[in-house]
């Protein structure tokens, strides 16, 4: 096989972003600028240069007007960001981290790289998928497949067993800001999804938060300070948080410690110091972890399977490191999890896997995927009181079922002569239509009567694409005028011309580096900060003392705009020491 033809998997995640590849007939992370793990951050820094993974990551505690993060949850909902002044849509922010993907990836690997598999939640909808394939498509890649996280972990699992294993599966997928459990079926080579269920907005971001919170507000009680309302201390406090839940994986107490957090009413410093222990932690977070374990409930009840049942549970995802998870899912599935391979990892490797499987690799898998949501349409009826019933749902295809697929029903007009209805398209699982995602609608006219009552029938087919990408078709049983279009969504599927305006905003991102005006100071301050800067780029850096020079380099800013100068040589002091920490 030409090396340009192979292609790449992409865990494009909501905290970090990871990408692999089949080499040599194995799946195979692929360091970005010598980082496994690309943080899902995107900046532009003061100079105007693009900032993606740990610089972004540490500009963040500095300057979240130049910076984004966990763009993944705005991922399909029409809303738009601002970065530096300028405009973005979640696609565009989520093409930078591609585009850093690709670029890294190529530079690795000594040739281009055009062709991806990237992988989404399996509880993201339609809208949400097709936003992904516009990302990398801004991106300058081709996207072959999306696939479903938790079935990119199994594939990853299943990648080498031998062909005559059948084996039973329960992915438990808890990553940044999103959680997954899906039950897989490998047979014969065959991996066949039975059900999936989930939450895209719950992961360890939400954890941070919750440990966050509650420092915030034991010193809010004791200084009467509240940090929440300094973007600055509220950042740095958050990655704390982070560093500390990461440490409470491995040991019973963890140490949050943040010098220069506030100042009191005179105008004096204030630091934090607090120990927090792991069953605090846990019980600040326990309802949360619960809820999990709801979806692991709901995942087994579709497909009448008891934990006894499930011949394998797979961990996914750094925040399944956290003791609290294992000891809970181990409870409910009554059988120790597997994490033979990295939570990390798993994602990006399955979906390097089934990448392989696309590009003709020797790999004897096939994989068969479900759609998480039912797709139906909007219907009204008479009902049995004769009074008319609106807005009520009629799934064409239900939840948990194989895809591709391709589904049609009739359905008729309410009244007689009636020339025109409205196909209102909606995923989810309410009986109210109203209540779930719309995902678009379109008018289908001039109707011509086929019925004794003056009453026209037509028939509405559902395709449903192995992306789980929906195309919709009504077809007038009279005349058999078909009216097919790709729905006009809410969010609108973006057309080559926007792909092409999206690509060239990107472009000049990357073009205007270096041409802000930079702030007028003394010189040697000027060289303390570029020297300050090359120290946060570096992707080693411990998360908290990045965030303490990010403060720092804040206060410097800040006194210089207000010329005092006292205060500049006093913060540039504590900064050559942190910068001498930092080069120690």
């Amino acid at each position: 096989m030409n090396l340009e033809d192979r292609i790449l998997g992409i865990d494009l995640g909501t905290t970090y972003s990871v990408p692999a590849i089949i080499q040599d007939g194995v799946p195979t992370l692929v360091p970005v600028k010598g980082q496994h793990l690309l943080a899902s951050v995107v900046g532009i820094s003061p100079s105007g240069e693009v900032l993606v993974g740990a610089p972004a990551r540490n500009q963040w505690v500095v300057a979240p007007e130049r910076t984004i993060r966990s763009i993944k949850r705005k991922m399909g909902k029409g809303e738009t960001v601002t970065m530096a002044g300028k405009t973005y849509t979640p696609q565009e922010i989520s093409a930078f981290i591609l585009k850093e993907i690709k670029e890294g990836v190529e530079a690795e690997l000594g040739h281009p790289v055009r062709r991806a598999v990237i992988t989404v939640p399996a509880y993201f909808n339609e809208v949400q998928r097709q936003a992904t394939l516009e990302a990398g498509e801004i991106a300058g890649l081709t996207v072959e497949r999306i696939i479903n996280e938790p079935t990119a972990s199994a594939l990853a699992y299943g990648y080498g067993l031998k062909s005559n294993q059948d084996l039973r599966m329960l992915v438990y997928d808890l990553g940044g800001g999103t959680f997954d459990v899906s039950i897989i079926e490998l047979s014969n080579g065959v991996v066949d999804v039975l059900a999936t269920a989930g939450d895209n907005y719950l992961g360890g971001d939400d954890f941070d938060e919750r440990l966050a919170e509650q420092v915030a507000n034991d010193f809010a009680k004791e200084h009467g300070a509240d940090l929440r309302a300094n973007h600055q201390a509220w950042a740095r406090l958050l990655r704390a948080a982070e560093e500390a839940k990461i440490e409470l994986s491995s040991a019973p107490y963890a140490m949050i410690s943040l010098e220069y957090i506030a100042k009191d009413k005179k105008d004096r410093p204030l630091h934090i110091h607090r120990e927090v222990a792991r069953d605090e932690f846990v019980e600040l977070i326990d309802d949360l972890l619960t809820r999990t374990i709801t979806s692991v409930d709901k995942a087994l009840a579709d497909t009448n399977l008891k934990p006894t049942d499930i011949d394998r549970v797979l961990l996914v995802g750094g925040s399944t490191r956290i003791p609290a998870v294992w000891d809970m899912v181990s409870a409910r599935m009554e059988q120790e999890p597997h994490i033979e391979i990295d939570p990390d990892a798993a994602v990006a490797l399955g979906a390097s896997v089934q990448a392989g499987i696309i590009a003709g690799e020797k790999i004897d898998t096939i994989l068969v995927d479900v759609t998480p949501l039912s797709l139906g349409i909007e219907v009204a009826d008479f009902g049995f009181t004769g009074r008319l019933q609106s807005d009520r749902f009629a799934p064409l295809i239900r939840r948990n079922t194989t895809v591709p697929v391709r589904k049609s029903q009739v359905f008729s007009t309410l009244y007689p002569g009636q020339e025109a209805i409205q196909i209102k398209v909606y995923q989810g699982e309410s009986p109210i239509a109203s209540q779930n995602i719309l995902l678009g609608d379109f008018m289908v006219e001039d109707l011509k009567p086929n019925r004794p009552d003056g009453r026209s029938d037509v028939t509405v087919n559902f395709q449903l694409d192995v992306n789980a990408i929906l195309d919709v078709a009504v077809t007038e049983r009279k005349s058999g005028k078909r009216v097919s279009e790709r729905l006009k969504a809410d969010r609108q599927r973006l057309s080559p011309d926007e792909i092409a305006q999206s690509q060239a905003r990107l472009a000049a991102a990357y073009e205007g580096g270096g041409t802000a005006d930079l702030e007028i100071m003394d010189p040697g301050v000027t060289v303390l900060l570029d020297r300050a800067q090359m120290a946060l780029d570096r992707p080693d850096l411990d998360g908290l003392l990045a965030a303490e020079i990010a403060g720092t380099i804040a206060d410097i800013r800040r006194a210089a705009a207000e010329e005092d100068n006292e205060q500049v040589e006093e913060h540039c002091d504590h900064l050559i020491d942190l910068l001498l920490e930092v080069e120690e």
